[in-house]
């Protein structure tokens, strides 16, 4: 956190210039230090000391090796408790940001592929049972709409960190006059915190973004196993690029999604890290608590973890391959337009539980004879029931069960094709 601890203590100098704590003068040679310290950091020039405490100390000490006197009081009307908090914040601010523009990028992958595929019939399933049709349009836009609540989520947690807690010092304030809005000012943050025991002590902002990042990990790691099933050769319904798959050291056959299977994987580290933040938290009295040094290992992890999934993850769905014609064959056995069957007899003026059960018996019969229900004859239809007419063909094509579906949030392709443009244009991202 180099770069946030040194642009923290250019605000804070700049502030105690301003507010005549220091010289104007000398405020100013402390800026210009930290930047010299900051471009040396980062073209190679300078490496952090490891032998230093933190970060702190090494740029505290660094400044003071190239300015003497000057650099030993950046640190009036503060305290380590403020700084490292203000440093946290500052970079998960920025880790945020990154995220939610990633998640942003996956949504918009989803809603592309939704419209091309908004009219591509497949099963729907329930405990993995072959249920009703869908399309593999509305499949997607289900994980669009998971993502959308993450990156709302993510939102909300940038919301809630964005308070600078500069000039709470070690717990309880400072005697020095120094302006607290105007650091956070100069921080870009909406303005500073008001309690300075819950400034220095808060962690508030890890728990919630990480338990944010665990959730859209969980997302993804859902998504990952259906990625799974849909390439092995029970479903094949769609196709890995070779980029993010790999072989079998001795079976040459085989295809196996690695990426997918890892980003599920790496989901219980990211949960795994969300538990540790909170179970460091949970006992913790006021104020701050050496407890809290564990906070950046798992927080900074969390935030890694989910960007490196999302960076594979991306293109792995973009590039697949979809295999519709399996999908429609799938969709096509199963019954899983029983429930259509069903509503054709309750608008022939059946009640819907009668119908119910009429269709199960069809069904059975179905099995034992080796017969869907568009193969069975008419004539048969109406040994169970004398309502059935050969108009029930129409009623139940895998088509007309899904282009009926128009209610809101229904898979109807025309739905899909709206709902897929109403989200690309909520996030600002076009359909090509």
């Amino acid at each position: 956190m180099a770069r946030e601890d040194i642009e923290g203590s250019i605000a804070h100098a700049t502030m105690l210039g301003e507010c005549g704590v220091l010289e104007k003068s000398e405020a100013e040679s402390i800026c210009e230090g930290l930047r010299g310290i900051l471009g040396d950091l980062e073209s190679g020039k300078l490496s952090i000391d490891p032998e230093a405490e933190d970060i702190h100390t090494f740029v505290e000490g660094e400044l003071t090796r190239r300015l003497g006197d000057a650099g030993r009081r950046l640190h009036t009307a503060r305290s380590r408790n403020d700084q490292v908090a203000v440093d946290d914040r500052l970079y998960l601010k920025r880790e945020v940001g990154s995220l939610r523009g990633q998640i942003r990028e996956m949504i918009g992958v989803l809603c592309r592929k939704a419209l091309t595929y908004s009219d591509a019939v497949m099963p729907g399933y329930t405990h993995l049972q072959r249920a009703q049709p869908v399309t593999f349009g509305h499949h997607l836009l289900a994980y669009a709409e998971m993502f959308l609540r993450d990156e709302g989520r993510l939102a909300d947690a940038a919301k809630r960190m964005d308070y600078c807690p500069l000039g709470a010092c070690a717990l309880a304030g400072t005697t020095y006059p120094i302006d607290r809005a105007r650091t956070a000012e100069l921080l870009g943050f909406a303005g500073p915190t008001r309690n300075s025991l819950d400034s220095v002590s808060d962690r508030d902002f890890c728990l919630e973004l990480s338990s944010a990042i665990a959730i859209a990990m969980v997302h993804l790691s859902r998504f990952a196993e259906e990625i799974v099933l849909w390439c092995s050769w029970e479903f094949r319904f769609v196709e890995l690029d070779d980029a993010f798959s790999t072989g079998s050291s001795i079976m040459p056959q085989k295809k196996n999604p690695d990426i997918a299977e890892l980003v599920r994987g790496k989901t219980g580290r990211a949960v795994g890290d969300m538990v540790t933040l909170f179970t460091v938290m949970k006992g913790l009295p006021l104020a701050y608590n050496k407890d809290m040094q564990e906070d950046k290992e798992a927080i900074f992890d969390a935030c890694d973890t989910l960007r490196m999934c999302l960076t594979a993850f991306l293109p792995m769905v973009d590039t697949m391959k979809v295999r519709t014609e399996n999908m429609r064959a799938a969709a096509a056995q199963g019954f899983i337009n029983a429930t259509d069957c069903a509503d054709y007899l309750v608008r022939k003026g059946l009640p819907f539980r009668t119908a119910y059960r009429i269709v199960g018996s069809i069904v059975a019969y179905c099995i034992d004879h080796h017969l869907t229900l568009e193969t069975l004859p008419v004539e048969q239809y109406r040994a169970f029931d004398a309502h059935f007419g050969p108009d029930v063909y129409d009623a139940i094509s895998l088509e007309a069960c899904v282009n009926g579906r128009k209610v809101l949030g229904s898979p109807a392709p025309e739905n899909v094709r709206a709902e897929a443009r109403r989200i690309l244009k909520r996030i600002g991202m076009s359909e090509t």
